[in-house]
Parts: structure tokens; sequence; C-alpha cells
């Protein structure tokens, strides 16, 4: 234990690593934070069915733990980064069995840059695809006197907040990979994971 608390006092002496750690739990943070917050237009008083829902259906439980909770809490995180994790999935399979993804992984750097330009058009197309499908579980589950917007106008916004939250969450991503510490999209999964692992564990007891 003694030997441990010296390795971090250590590594809190090196002003690079130091300024890694900063900027990585500050990103966090920030992460965290957008987690408990609403889609604009949502009553927060009426989440408590669709965290009923989560905690009693296992596919739905487990979005909300990579979420780390933003599923139940109609956050503008919600969707998280599992969409991106998913297109990348379908681009590495492509890679497998087309030709045309086969040879840009052979372009080195360029071919990466190209892949990682389709992966992410395919990350939007999930994105407003689980983002519509998200939105009519809401409407499912939640009373219509709770939404303060209704109708066609608050689907195509909070479909477009929704798309645009998890864009930002795979931006934060990407800078705590470049300027943090560890792959930042594995972190955040982590974060989302330790943070509703207490209360998963509660809901299984």
């Amino acid at each position: 234990m003694k030997k441990l608390i010296e390795t971090i006092k250590n590594i809190f002496k090196i002003e690079e690593l130091r300024k890694r750690i900063l900027f990585t739990l500050s990103l966090l943070l920030v992460y965290r934070f957008g987690s408990f917050v609403v889609i604009p237009g949502i009553n927060p008083a009426a989440l408590n069915d669709l965290q009923s829902q989560v905690d009693g259906n296992g596919l739905l439980g487990l979005l909300n733990i990579f979420s780390g909770g933003a599923f139940s809490n109609a956050s503008i995180f919600a969707l998280g980064i599992m969409p991106y994790i998913s297109a990348s999935i379908v681009v590495q399979l492509l890679g497998i069995a087309v030709p045309y993804f086969q040879r840009m992984q052979r372009e080195g750097e360029s071919g990466r840059r190209k892949i990682n330009q389709i992966t992410r058009y395919l990350t939007i197309i999930i994105l407003i695809l689980q983002g519509s499908a998200y939105l009519t579980n809401l409407h499912a589950q939640i009373q219509p006197e709770f939404f303060l917007i209704k109708g066609a106008f608050f689907t195509i916004y909070s479909v477009i907040i929704l798309a645009a939250g998890s864009m930002f969450v795979l931006w934060l991503g990407e800078k705590i990979t470049d300027k943090g510490i560890g792959n930042g999209v594995s972190i955040i999964i982590m974060i989302g994971i330790i943070a509703r692992l207490p209360f998963a564990f509660f809901a299984e007891l």
C-alpha cells in the first residue's frame, strides 16, 4: 500500500503526466455532467417510468450501463458511444468481405483516414435510426402531459440533439486519446460502467 501511494505521488511530480491526468479527468467530468442533462422539452419528473422499464429489461439495462445512466435519464448523451462502436464493427466486417474496403486498409495512413470518415458517416446514420427508436420508446413510456413540446418538431430536434450529443462524446474520447491518457473511447465506456455498477448490483439483488 505504501508503495502504491509513493507511485501516485511520483506520477504527479511529472508535469507532463500531471497535465494529461487532469485534462482527462476534466473531460470525464464534462461527460458525467452531460449524462444528467435531460433532452429539452421533457419534464424530468416523468423519468421514473423510464428508469423502471430500463431496470427490468436486460438489453436496455445493458445499454444504460454503457451510457453511464444517460439512457434512463433521457439525457442528451442517452445514445452514448455505442453507435460509433457499432459502426466501427460494421466497417471492420466490410473490410473482410468487400474488396473496396480491403484496398483502403492497404493504403496506409490515407486509407485509415478514409475508413475513419466512412465510420463517422455510418455512425450518424445509426444515430438517426437509434434516436428515432429511442424517442418512440419515450413516447410509449412517458405520459403525454410530461412532454412540454409535442409533435414532429420535438422528434426532429430531439434526434438532432441526441446525434450531436453522441458525436460530442466521441469528440471527448478522441481528445482524451490525443492529449490525455489511454484510449479515450475505452475510458468513457469504463467510466459509464463504473458509474452504473452499484445500481446494477443492487437491481440484481
